[in-house]
Parts: C-alpha cells; sequence; structure tokens
C-alpha cells in the first residue's frame, strides 16, 4: 500500500477529488489530511471521510521536526500540496526527497512565487493578457513553485474572462488530472 498525506489550508475541493478517487483503490490510500487553517472546510472533508487530520502550528513545522513522527506512523510515502499556502520546511524536504508534489493555478513558470495563490493567480494572467492559462503540477523544493514540472494542462484565456470565470476553468483542470496525474507517479 502507497500512503499519501493531502496538505491543504481551505475549501478542499482538491482533497476531495483526491480522496474520492483513491477511497476504493487495491493500492494506494489517502491516510491523512494536515492542515494549518483550524476552520479550513477541508477538515470537515477529512472527517466525512473518515480519513484522520492533523492540525499543524507554524513553530512546529518550521522549527520543531515538521510533524515527521506523524508522517512516518502513518508510513507516508507520498506528500501531496493541494491549496497548502505555506512554504515546505528543509526537514520535510530532506525526509521526502522527490515525494512532495504540489499543484498550481497557473503555467509555470510564468505567475508562481510568494503571494501566487488563489485569484491573484489569475488576476495577474489576465493582466497580462495571457491567451492560456492552465495547470501545473511540479515537485516542490525550497524555492515556492519552483521544483521540476511532472504535468501540465491548459485552457484559453477569453477576452471577456474574470479572475472567477477563469479561476472555475483551471479549477476542472485541476479537477480532471490531480488525481490521475498522483496515481500515475506513484505507480
Amino acid at each position: 500500500m502507497k500512503n499519501i498525506a493531502i496538505f491543504a489550508s481551505g475549501t478542499g475541493s482538491n482533497a476531495a477529488k483526491i480522496i474520492d478517487h483513491f477511497r476504493e483503490h487495491e493500492k494506494i490510500k489517502v491516510v491523512m489530511v494536515v492542515c494549518n487553517n483550524p476552520s479550513a472546510k477541508v477538515l470537515d472533508i477529512a472527517n466525512e471521510n473518515g480519513i484522520p487530520s492533523l492540525l499543524i502550528t507554524k513553530e512546529r513545522f518550521f522549527k520543531g521536526d515538521g510533524y515527521l513522527p506523524e508522517l512516518r506512523a502513518k508510513q507516508v510515502g507520498l506528500i501531496v500540496l493541494a491549496g497548502f499556502l505555506w512554504k515546505i520546511p528543509q526537514t520535510l524536504l530532506g525526509a521526502y526527497p522527490g515525494q512532495i508534489i504540489n499543484i498550481h493555478p497557473a503555467l509555470l513558470p510564468k505567475y508562481g512565487g510568494k503571494g501566487m495563490y488563489g485569484l491573484r493567480v489569475h488576476e495577474t494572467v489576465i493582466l497580462y493578457k495571457e491567451k492560456e492559462s492552465g495547470i501545473t503540477i511540479h515537485y516542490v523544493d525550497e524555492k515556492y513553485d519552483n521544483g521540476d514540472i511532472i504535468f501540465q494542462a491548459t485552457c484559453p484565456v477569453l477576452e471577456d474572462d474574470t479572475a472567477a470565470s477563469l479561476a472555475k476553468r483551471v479549477g476542472g483542470l485541476e479537477h480532471r488530472y490531480f488525481a490521475e496525474v498522483i496515481e500515475k507517479i506513484l505507480s
């Protein structure tokens, strides 16, 4: 069995799709949801699906053991960042080399980096008059949105797009491809 921990900070729409995708999988299982926001909807999703959740603090995450004991106790083999807004500390990068992936709502290397998340990304894509946007799934390293690209999918940016309308199309790509790419990585 290959065990996944999903790290998320918000609504958990990608986490829900991943959990649903692997619910009956014979070889891959979501064993934990890790969250840094006590009011995040992703905690409800974990609870509704019978998946243990771990609420983390900045102090221990960045200056302590990075919650490695809890991850090891669940035999986590892949960490999936699905809307997790904290940078991953060296403690976890060292313990999970090539085993931490992220999804970004734009075509990296453009429109990534610190502070580039949510509607800000889509607003910037529109501001710079890009003809297409999409998703990037990539390995995580010590810099925001910098690791090797695993997969990208695109969608058009329409002339009348708002950040919200573009976000909806990009979100559709996330929901369509993220779990599928995770499965390929682990197979």
